[in-house]
């Protein structure tokens, strides 16, 4: 696949013309190579030649996790000869799904952190600081590490953990620009206030986000992003991302949204009939990739509730943009007649001082109803804490979840299991 990257700078209707030639030839390669679509077109009496545009591909059926756990390798599109690295979903929504990749989508891979970089005002004169594991066959970290080395600029494999060995290797680099998970950042910062390191003249300047939303639907400062922000004052980006995609979408220097690559991933949200929504209208992010050789996906349901926007961007792309992440579609809480998303509940946890750390656990009563419990650390005797944290509980969620308190070395225990890629913060024990 030759990659575009002048695309994003298209009018959209240019862009819709791009992807429409590219959708046709992904349905041909499909047709051709991959024993899970072929299936699929041939249950479904699809004739691939009467897809034309992106408005066709509402007449096929989409594809869920749960099929690729179910038929992992029906997936694969090449010989086992051809692929070169094996990576795999983390396991938190279930099973792990396995991703191939050949050597083309490695290439691709590094394609798309390289644009993702550019988006962030990456430079090759940047040193980058990644904070995130290359081991355990996490995509993202191996996926950022060919990034930074396509866009030219030079990095430092610290990992994840330790804040003493991070501002360790600052000072001595002095790298400007790290790439690490938010809540990691507030301990980074949590120990140079300790240690009487002053963060405004910390040679740092930028930040790549991952894992944790860092805005709000109005695009501002979450309590997260907002805490680091205030304590940090870092240039902060967003991303959002999946193994299964093997594409992300990085927020620009406004902060209004993660930036489509239009000539490597074709965009829909979905309502919970499967039908298109119009820009602004929050559901399911669907997604197909483009030029993905080993394991490509067609209409694939990533579980993610988001809404997308048009509207012209001041840096001169015109690439759709995804919104913050409003939560999973499996991670719906139906808690005493109110929905909820945990992020909503993290985001609250995080703006409240006296809760160090948290863990929310929904599970299934008696009644086979959701039930929503949260696991605290805190450094006030417990009533006290209860007295506090109720009524702003209360007046924000408008429901009162139950309340469990553990020391800081359980906390860390729950959030960071045996062989665990993530920090946990949500689990979800309902039958």
């Amino acid at each position: 696949m030759q990659f575009n990257p002048k695309i994003a700078f298209e009018p959209i209707h240019a862009q819709n013309a791009y992807q429409n030639v590219a959708l046709k030839q992904q349905l041909e390669y499909l047709q051709h190579s991959s024993p899970y679509y072929k299936k699929l077109f041939a249950q479904h009496h699809i004739n691939i030649h009467n897809i034309k545009s992106l408005e066709d591909l509402k007449f096929i059926p989409t594809t869920s996790k749960s099929d690729m756990q179910e038929h992992n390798w029906e997936f694969l599109c090449v010989p086992d000869t051809q692929i070169k690295e094996y990576t795999a979903t983390s396991g938190t929504m279930g099973k792990p799904v396995t991703i191939a990749l050949t050597e083309n989508d490695l290439q691709r891979l590094a394609y798309n952190e390289q644009q993702s970089f550019l988006c962030a005002d990456g430079k090759a004169s940047d040193i980058y600081q990644l904070m995130l594991t290359l081991d355990r066959q996490f995509m993202a970290g191996m996926a950022y590490y060919m990034g930074i080395r396509q866009l030219g600029a030079a990095l430092v494999r610290s990992g994840p953990g330790l804040p003493a060995m991070q501002w360790d290797i600052i000072s001595r680099l002095q790298a400007n620009s790290i790439v690490a998970v938010p809540s990691f950042i507030l301990k980074l910062i949590e120990w140079a206030h300790e240690h009487k390191i002053d963060l405004k003249h910390a040679p740092v300047q930028k930040a790549v986000c991952i894992g944790e939303s860092l805005r709000g639907a109005d695009f501002e400062l979450n309590a997260l992003g907002q805490q680091i922000y205030n304590e940090w004052p870092l240039k902060l980006y967003s991303t959002y991302a999946s193994t299964e995609m093997q594409t992300a979408f990085t927020e620009c220097n406004t902060g209004m949204g993660g930036h489509q690559q239009p000539d490597l991933i074709i965009v829909e949200i979905l309502n919970e009939h499967g039908d298109a929504l119009p820009a602004g209208e929050y559901g399911e992010v669907t997604i197909t990739t483009l030029g993905v050789e080993g394991m490509p996906l067609l209409r694939y349901r990533t579980g993610d509730i988001c809404a997308y926007y048009e509207s012209h961007c001041s840096c001169g792309r015109h690439s759709r943009r995804l919104s913050p992440v409003l939560g999973r579609r499996q991670q719906m809480i139906k808690y005493k007649g109110t929905t909820l998303y945990p992020p909503a509940i993290f985001d609250i946890l995080n703006h409240i001082p006296f809760i160090k750390e948290y863990v929310v656990e929904v599970f299934t009563n008696e009644l086979q109803l959701d039930e929503l419990r949260l696991h605290l650390n805190t450094p006030l005797p417990v009533d006290e804490c209860e007295n506090k944290l109720r009524p702003v509980l209360q007046s924000r969620l408008r429901v009162m979840p139950l309340l469990q308190f553990h020391s800081a070395v359980t906390i860390q225990q729950m959030q960071f299991p045996a062989n665990s890629r993530k920090q946990v913060k949500f689990i979800d024990n309902r039958e």
